[in-house]
């Protein structure tokens, strides 16, 4: 019996996500059963991987039990019925501990769900569990372990979203970025991450960084399941004013149609600041300039763009010294030598040189509305190289933090694999606001890819 359990629980979460979605729709699969099976992976892997900050048995089986009975009941029911989602532990969760990877939050429950939840709930998800954050989702690490080699970072901050999503113990987790908090930890696992435009998606309800540059992101196995996912978020919201009122995207259609024309892409070696990508990763990413041929032409960035993370830096800690000062005034013995080196690099910035650094999205995609006149995404390794070894270290930004500066849509791809086995990510950077033709070329050189190296 336990090894006709056992293989019906792999063979369910074998499955892509939007089958399950078609088949939690039809009822072929329970939610209560998918959520069994998610919960008996946590069960085996959790030890290792440690991913999470709060997980309730009970509790999913009962929201999972709800859902089954909505459906049975005749009642409509959400894009995403039944399936289970993660969420990064600095988004708010009404009834349920946020806290937002710091002891000075232990104990904390919001009254309240955050926006994102609030649609997830509306559109049928399951919400599974809260996932590991580094400390108030900046440098210093927290608990969890790369699911591919434990020895290894998953990256940060968004460390325990990836991971569960990587590990297998649920489809679909949402995480945040500030510099490079969801295409890092996604590249490190080897799953696909997908930041979304500045804005798409609001943030009331989660934890303020950095109101400039966090951005929600999300964590899937395939690209479409991201479009699926994202496209329940992307919205409107009053309380946000980094959001606008736009007609609904509609990012999985786009994502699973056939391009018009074959997509070009602007290949990026590197950035024109350190670091580079080791050799392993500049080996990998010549190889696809070569598989793409024609549909690829190679480029660099002009010469401003090497001033370009610094600026980041300046708006990223400026903001964090304000939006953190609660947290310092409250308990600065209990930060960690990262985050006070950061608060207190902010308050030393002149306004000046903030309110300059302000200017630079602007003047940064003045530039690149250039090179995507002639291209549908720009491709750059996601990161230096695989998962560092050790875990007193997220691993370096340098690769996304100007993608999060300009706002840009990026998706990383689980394309390469290092000599040593860990995943190592591609990513395509899109204009803004162009997410869903970003998501269909993406979606593209998946299948492009995979089609010449069958041939």
């Amino acid at each position: 019996m336990a090894a006709r359990a056992n293989a019906r629980t792999d063979s369910l979460l074998a499955l892509d996500t939007l089958t399950l979605r078609d088949r939690l729709a039809s009822g072929a699969v329970r939610a209560g059963e998918l959520a069994r099976a998610c919960i008996s992976r946590v069960a085996e892997r959790e030890g290792e991987v440690q991913a999470w900050a709060w997980l309730d048995e009970e509790h999913v089986m009962a929201e999972a039990a709800r859902l089954d009975a909505l459906r049975t009941s005749g009642r409509p029911i959400g894009p995403l019925h039944g399936l289970p989602v993660a969420l990064k532990d600095v988004i708010d969760t009404a009834r349920i501990p946020t806290e937002n990877g710091t002891a000075l939050d232990a104990g904390r429950v919001p009254v309240e769900d955050a926006t994102v939840v609030r649609r997830l709930k509306a559109a049928g998800a399951l919400i599974m569990g809260k996932t590991v954050t580094a400390e108030l989702a900046f440098l210093h690490p927290g608990k969890t372990r790369n699911p591919h080699d434990p020895g290894h970072t998953p990256g940060g901050s968004s460390s325990g979203s990836a991971a569960a999503v990587a590990a297998g113990m649920v489809p679909l987790a949402l995480g945040t970025q500030t510099g490079g908090s969801v295409i890092r930890p996604a590249a490190y696992c080897g799953i696909v991450g997908f930041k979304p435009s500045f804005g798409a998606i609001p943030r009331t309800g989660i934890l303020q960084q950095s109101p400039t540059l966090d951005t929600v992101g999300v964590f899937a196995t395939s690209v479409e399941a991201a479009a699926l996912l994202a496209e329940t978020l992307f919205c409107d919201d009053p309380a946000d004013r980094s959001t606008r009122p736009t007609p609904p995207p509609r990012l999985l259609d786009t994502a699973l149609a056939r391009a018009p024309v074959r997509p070009t892409l602007a290949l990026l070696p590197k950035l024109p600041v350190d670091p580079l990508p080791d050799q392993d990763t500049a080996g990998a990413f010549a190889e696809l300039s070569g598989l793409l041929g024609e549909a690829g032409f190679e480029i660099a960035l002009p010469p401003m763009f090497g001033d370009a993370l610094r600026q980041r830096e300046i708006i990223n800690f400026a903001e964090m010294a304000k939006c953190y000062y609660s947290y310092e005034r409250r308990g600065r013995d209990a930060l960690s030598e990262e985050t006070l080196a950061a608060i207190d690099a902010g308050k030393a910035i002149p306004a000046r040189d903030y309110l300059s650094a302000l200017d630079w999205p602007g003047i940064l995609n003045s530039a690149l509305d250039e090179i995507f006149d002639r291209c549908d995404a720009i491709a750059m390794p996601s990161t230096p190289g695989a998962a560092p070894k050790g875990l007193a270290s997220t691993g370096p930004s340098a690769f996304n933090g100007l993608w999060t500066l300009c706002g840009t849509p990026v998706v990383t791809l689980p394309l390469f694999a290092a000599p040593n086995g860990l995943p190592m990510g591609l990513q395509l950077i899109g204009r803004r606001g162009d997410d869903a033709r970003l998501l269909r070329t993406a979606r593209w050189l998946g299948a492009h890819l995979a089609s010449g190296q069958e041939g």
